[in-house]
């Protein structure tokens, strides 16, 4: 029997409004827990690939470099989980961007990212993972692409300060939930499995 075709999640965190960060704000809005810092860790072990754009390559690289030193700032669990997204191979979609990618166990494709995702899941194993990048996490949704769906929504409204919301451009989607789960008293865990719909669902 042939291994199984690899399963696309897109990964996100929000704010309850619906925003990916906020000026003035922290990384993780400051609301960051060890229950949550640990999970992170815990799923940077996973059979994953990490797929992400140019501009979150370059934020998440530099985040990494500061981790691996001793005078960064990071607390442990923040520098464990920056030190594990280092080790997990990636995936980076630019056109800008040249080799060699500076941060280890990155691979840069320059194509079309939807159909590269595409072949991806038809050729790869384990689970493809997406880190930020909005605008790829859109095109792989619209693309009907994505089998889960998963926020980690942390309990604040940035209505004044909020940047990057996540859903504008999104086409219609229905959302079945498969998981669940609150991180530190405050971060709420959904998984759902997304499908792209063409009109309005109907009560039977």
């Amino acid at each position: 029997m042939g291994e199984t075709a690899a399963t696309l999640m897109v990964d996100l965190i929000i704010s309850l409004d619906g925003y990916a960060s906020a000026e003035g704000w922290p990384g993780w809005w400051g609301l960051e827990g060890p229950e949550y810092l640990a999970w992170l860790e815990e799923e940077g072990k996973k059979d994953f690939t990490t797929l992400m754009g140019a501009n979150t390559y370059r934020v998440m690289a530099g985040l990494s470099e500061q981790a691996a030193d001793d005078d960064s700032g990071f607390s442990e669990e923040e520098g464990a989980s920056l030190g594990g997204l280092a080790a997990m191979p990636k995936v980076i979609f630019s056109s800008t961007l040249k080799e060699p990618l500076v941060w280890p166990n990155s691979e840069l494709v320059s194509g079309d990212a939807v159909e590269a995702v595409r072949e991806m899941k038809r050729t790869r194993t384990g689970t493809l993972s997406t880190l930020g990048s909005l605008s790829l996490c859109r095109s792989l949704v619209a693309a009907g692409l994505v089998d889960r769906y998963r926020l980690v929504v942390f309990p604040v409204i940035t209505g004044k300060t909020g940047r990057e919301r996540i859903y504008d451009g999104y086409p219609d989607v229905a959302l079945d939930m498969v998981d669940s789960r609150t991180f530190d008293g405050r971060l709420q865990l959904l998984e759902y499995v997304p499908r792209v719909i063409d009109a309005p669902l109907r009560r039977d």
